[in-house]
């Protein structure tokens, strides 16, 4: 009996020293090898395969400074926040730790004086507070959050809005894009091979005022350059080129740069006006829009879309002042729908639109598609159902806005209004005669593959000016509203899918799911599962030391 308990001892002796030795490897090896599983069905702590290549290659530490942070702040941004801590420390392991973060509250600065400075430092690095109403037992609360980011790396920053658009309610769709905007900003600051864009002129394109939103976001991450057509016998050098409202005809020598730039592999973005709606002429009585002749139907058309001549008009539109009543010195003005500004909430399931807001477009025209054999083409924006088309030439007078609109003809939506066209592309000029005084050296009749895209709205890309003084207002924000819609986030998401070879906006295609409770079952199966919740685990607990008392049992009394 002794010798068996002496041989049992040092077997649970043996027993424990090779456990504590396996537990010591086990620690050894997780500290050279990271391994983490998520079970999660959308991956949502899953790092895209390209987020993962930028952080492994960073050759210096980047801070990051988080602003959301606080103890008052309510369950969603509570929420908010940690996602955003748990990206960041994914981001933290994948980089070798060579990305350090820290969550900061600027309304904790020692006083008012000093926190309206900080606030006004934040401003201008562009992470924008957000005012959030709520209510607390009965009374509205009212408070600031920063739901933004500061950037630093090898000396440069930047700031990063990780709550997209306007509304305080965007946070869901916010929680799928912090990957991407931290990632994004990481990559602007750690880039040292910027893209080379072209934006192309001597079209009557839009002017640098009208595009200066654009251009200076165009500006953080690229090299930007004004490339006239007819002043360059061949257009190389460039990732993209951008033609953005032209009004004036385009030659043969002219599109045959283009229809080549294309063809060695170029990408191009068109956004394109196809009738000459100016809103300057509007309270005309009889103004009527008529298609523009900018001569780029037919190398549109080779290349698998066409853009018709009409205007959409659209239920869910943005708003224009008018005059309803009054007199000279004290006009009644009242904000109506206009039907040619059709808002854009309808976009295609791609990491070009996704988790965008709303889009403000201005006489925008309808998409077809055409046989383009080899090219896939994927329609990126919608109007919404309740809209329709009308054929030029179309009259377009604000007076007619007092009208009672007949809501039975809208409903042809909804409407393609921008296409992206992808594969390997067939020259206009296949089968035919060079122009003239072109350099046709090194011709191809057909492209490597490549991509383009064609929005039918060159006002996507113009922003307001203000009359007073003359400066650029943000691309997308409404004077009469004061709110700021998606445009330049879209643009800017355009840009960087025809651009990106390394394939960094595909984070952009992260799916974060909301699974709310069920507010009737919780009601009405409360007490059930609470008596579940309590009483479960005391059985399972008493089961347990039944069964192993009976166990013990068994194995000792032989003894």
């Amino acid at each position: 009996m002794v010798t068996w308990m002496t041989t049992k001892r040092t077997g649970d002796l043996l027993l424990l020293a090779n456990g504590l030795t396996l537990l010591v490897v086990l620690n050894l090896a997780a500290s050279f090898y990271y391994v983490r599983i998520d079970l999660t069905e959308e991956k949502r702590f899953t790092i895209q395969p390209q987020t993962k290549a930028l952080l492994k290659n960073l050759e210096d530490v980047v801070f990051i400074e988080v602003f959301l942070e606080g103890e008052d702040l309510n369950p969603e941004f509570k929420r908010f926040q940690k996602s955003i801590r748990e990206t960041l420390e994914e981001f933290r392991i994948h980089s070798g730790n060579r990305v350090e973060y820290t969550f900061t509250n600027p309304l904790q600065a020692g006083n008012q004086q000093a926190r309206n400075e900080f606030i006004a430092e934040l401003n201008d690095k562009g992470i924008s507070p957000r005012n959030v109403i709520e209510t607390r037992e009965g009374q509205r609360v009212e408070k600031f959050v920063f739901p933004g980011a500061l950037v630093s790396y090898d000396g440069f920053e930047t700031g990063v809005n990780l709550l997209k658009g306007s509304r305080a309610q965007n946070i869901n769709q916010s929680l799928e894009g912090i990957e991407y905007e931290l990632a994004n900003a990481i990559h602007k600051l750690s880039n040292t091979n910027r893209k080379q864009v072209g934006l192309i002129t001597g079209h009557g394109e839009l002017d640098s005022l009208s595009i200066a939103s654009f251009n200076n976001a165009l500006l953080d991450q690229y090299d930007v350059f004004n490339v006239d057509l007819t002043r360059r016998a061949k257009i190389t050098g460039y990732d993209l080129l951008i033609v953005a409202k032209p009004r004036l005809e385009f030659s043969n020598q002219d599109k045959y740069k283009l229809d080549q730039f294309l063809m060695q592999g170029g990408k191009i973005l068109f956004l394109l006006d196809r009738l000459d709606a100016d809103m300057s002429r509007a309270s005309e009585e009889d103004y009527f829009a008529f298609p523009y002749d900018l001569n780029l139907d037919d190398q549109l058309f080779k290349y698998g879309v066409r853009i018709n001549q009409d205007l959409i008009q659209d239920r869910v539109s943005g708003r224009y002042p008018i005059v309803v009543g009054g007199d000279r010195n004290q006009p009644q003005i009242m904000q109506l729908e206009w039907p040619f500004f059709p808002l854009v909430n309808q976009y295609a399931n791609h990491p070009i639109t996704r988790n965008l807001d709303a889009s403000l477009l201005k006489f925008v025209s309808s998409i077809d598609t055409v046989k383009a054999i080899g090219i896939k083409k994927t329609p990126l924006l919608f109007s919404s159902a309740y809209s329709r088309t009308v054929v030029a030439p179309v009259k377009v007078g604000v007076n007619d806005l007092r009208r009672q609109i007949q809501e039975e003809q809208f409903s042809s939506g909804p409407i393609a209004v921008a296409y992206l066209l992808e594969g390997a592309f067939t020259s206009l000029f296949k089968n035919r005669f060079a122009p003239d005084a072109v350099d046709a050296t090194g011709f191809l009749d057909q492209s490597r593959p490549t991509k383009l895209i064609v929005v039918a709205d060159g006002d996507l890309a113009r922003n307001d000016v203000n009359p007073r003084d003359q400066s650029p207002q943000p691309l997308g924000l409404d004077p009469f509203t004061q709110y700021t819609f998606s445009n330049q986030d879209l643009l800017m998401n355009m840009v960087a899918f025809l651009v990106d070879e390394n394939g960094l906006i595909k984070a952009r295609n992260k799916e974060v799911k909301v699974r709310p409770l069920d507010k009737g079952r919780i009601e009405n199966e409360r007490i059930g599962w609470q008596v579940i919740n309590l009483v479960s685990p005391l059985v399972v607990l008493v089961i347990f030391g039944l069964a192993r008392s009976y166990w013990r049992k068994r194995k000792y009394t032989r003894f």
